[in-house]
């Protein structure tokens, strides 16, 4: 592609998120003349979504969700690690401030970082992140080992790395403390197929883990 054709090419993709911008404000307005007042007023999400940066994943257009109904973290391989300050302070927000009353963990068939992290590849500054999708890999080892096919086996290691992330959520003294007082929020454990566009549950027994968990991460003293 010559120069000037990609100088072109940049604008048009450039300009056309302007153009669907006006398109959608245009039609939100048209549906409801108060749309933008009652957005502007605050946000009162009933949903922390926690998933992966993969672009082919927005969390409103999968589930229905409208503008207001979700609090949305995005990272690689949808992992929440109490060093990563980002994901905590996005949580401590939702739960202590937002007061959400369910928290997602998504995931997907297919993850690209979930592969990546089981490549026998110098990744650079990705090492760091990948290992801790390796050491979902140790913790369920010999299951993962016994599935033959390896397609199936990177999506078994998608659906444990969602479950191994949803426990992380119980850990944090919020999730915790939250429940105790509230009964929310509930963690959900869910993973996307792009060959049917549809949602698994995993069925996480939250409250299981919860009490599982508190043996060793109990934060609900004061």
């Amino acid at each position: 592609m010559a120069e000037n054709d990609i100088t072109q090419y940049l604008r048009q993709t450039h300009d056309r998120v302007f153009e669907h911008n006006c398109r959608w404000a245009e039609d939100c307005k048209a549906k409801d003349p108060d749309f933008f007042v009652k957005l502007s007023a605050g946000q009162n999400p009933e949903y922390l979504w926690i998933g992966c940066s993969d672009s082919r994943i927005p969390a409103e257009q999968i589930t229905g969700l409208e503008p207001g109904d979700a609090f949305v973290h995005r990272n690689i391989a949808n992992l929440v690690l109490s060093t990563d300050l980002n994901v905590m302070s996005v949580i401590t927000y939702a739960v202590e401030h937002l007061k959400v009353k369910h928290i997602v963990v998504c995931g997907h068939y297919g993850c690209g970082g979930v592969k990546a992290a089981m490549t026998p590849k110098d990744l650079g500054l990705l090492n760091p992140w990948l290992r801790n999708i390796r050491d979902v890999y140790r913790l369920h080892e010999k299951e993962l080992d016994a599935i033959a096919d390896e397609d199936a086996r990177y999506n078994r290691l998608v659906e444990l790395n969602v479950y191994e992330q949803c426990r992380n959520v119980v850990k944090t003294a919020c999730v915790q403390q939250s429940f105790a007082k509230n009964k929310f929020p509930v963690v959900h454990g869910w993973v996307f197929g792009f060959n049917d566009g549809l949602l698994k549950d995993l069925k996480i027994d939250f409250e299981g883990i919860l009490k599982d968990i508190q043996k060793i991460y109990n934060l609900t003293e004061s």
